[in-house]
């Protein structure tokens, strides 16, 4: 089953997985019953695909996808299992996506299906019922790649921390945080955030040690890498703990860990915690220096920073950073890496991230508490249950 890929784009940017692409047309090799015929992909810019097309189609400009059959005609007998090329330009592939809101990967892959499909025989341009019958076989086999990469559904992870912060404004015992995680576990949250900062500004070592004794779920405990909050880490046993960045006079966590810069002592630190039994997370900047470093430091997750996403002001960049997330986020499922997400997401612009297939859970906090004032947080909880479908 071999297929042959190559990128001819010379930038480095805009980012996506080519292991990720190949193995998506591996699959449709299965798919359509041609597992042991080989197909060749090239990725290019808009200048060579419309070099192509002037060439082989006499239209100027560039296209999105080209395919060139290898087993059509007198030349079958010579392409026994040689299935043919597809020809993709990266740079219409990124405007499309942009356009359709969706990841640089997930335009790639369609166009990877809607050549594929010409090289099995598949035509549009015939005739409309052959445009419809080609649209159907597209999003059939759009839906099981779909589901071959995200088996099961994306788990939200309740950040509680709000809570805590408000009742220690009044230095009283309410509102309970332990209370509030049982009500978001009860409205279908499948793990509860907390953050103990050495401050301990909101959550308190008695909520901690209470939620690890009463969640039904998972606790994942945000954390500096502070020899006390370490040794505060160990005797509890969460059931995951994420290395955060903290500053004293920040207000919430304000970018991602510099893994790059630090892998020594962090490496340190995720030794210890292996050894306990707690796998853990780095919460870092979409940043390829920053998914190799973690790799290097034997991390088993990595949460992508979505700050910039959720604050972008405009829509130009709000889609670069989403771009970015998602090629991040499957450059870090490509290394081997688990990956989570968070930071800002709300009831505007968390759907989009939900839908990248490489992301295993979203961190959410403040939107939802937020929420919970108007509608109550065993409702806001489940609103945002329903946008992550």
């Amino acid at each position: 089953m071999p297929v042959l890929l190559r990128n001819d784009v010379c930038r480095s940017f805009p980012r996506f997985s080519e292991l990720l692409l190949r193995r998506a047309a591996e699959y449709l090799l299965i798919l359509t019953g041609h597992p042991d015929t080989e197909l060749s992909i090239l990725l290019v810019d808009d200048d060579q695909i419309a070099e192509l097309n002037r060439s082989w189609r006499q239209k100027s400009g560039p296209t999105n996808v080209l395919s060139f059959s290898l087993t059509e005609g007198e030349d079958f007998a010579l392409a026994f299992n040689l299935l043919g090329d597809i020809v993709i330009s990266v740079d219409t592939a990124a405007r499309e996506a942009k356009q359709e809101g969706v990841s640089l990967h997930a335009r790639l892959q369609a166009l990877l299906v809607h050549g594929f499909l010409h090289l099995i025989g598949y035509d549009h341009e015939k005739s409309k019922s052959e445009a419809v019958r080609m649209l159907i076989k597209e999003k059939e086999l759009l839906q099981q790649l779909t589901n071959k990469r995200r088996e099961k559904m994306i788990k939200l992870a309740v950040n509680v921390d709000h809570v805590a912060t408000l009742r220690e404004a009044r230095g009283i015992n309410e509102p309970d945080p332990v209370l509030a995680a049982g009500i978001c576990e009860l409205a279908g949250a499948e793990g509860i955030v907390v953050h103990l900062r050495e401050d301990r500004r909101h959550i308190q070592d008695r909520d901690v040690r209470l939620l690890r004794q009463t969640l039904k779920t998972k606790l994942n405990l945000e954390m500096g890498a502070a020899e006390e909050i370490i040794e505060f880490a160990l005797a509890l046993q969460p059931d995951m703990v994420t290395l955060v960045p903290e500053k004293r006079k920040e207000l919430t966590t304000e970018g991602g860990l510099n893994v790059a810069g630090q892998k020594k002592k962090l490496k340190a630190v995720i030794g210890r915690m292996r050894d306990a039994g707690i796998p853990v997370s780095l919460f870092i900047d979409a940043d390829s220096r920053q998914i190799e470093a973690a790799k290097n430091v034997e991390a088993t997750y990595v949460e992508i920073h979505t700050g910039r996403y959720a604050d972008a002001r405009s829509e130009d960049e709000r889609n670069r950073e989403f771009d970015l997330i998602a090629a991040a986020a499957e450059e870090a499922y490509e290394a081997g890496l688990r990956v989570n997400a968070g930071h800002g997401l709300n009831y505007v612009n968390t759907a989009r991230i939900a839908a990248l297939g490489s992301i295993e859970e979203l961190s959410i906090g403040h939107a939802i508490m937020a929420r919970a004032i108007f509608v109550g947080l065993d409702q806001a909880v489940r609103e945002m249950l329903g946008l992550m479908l």
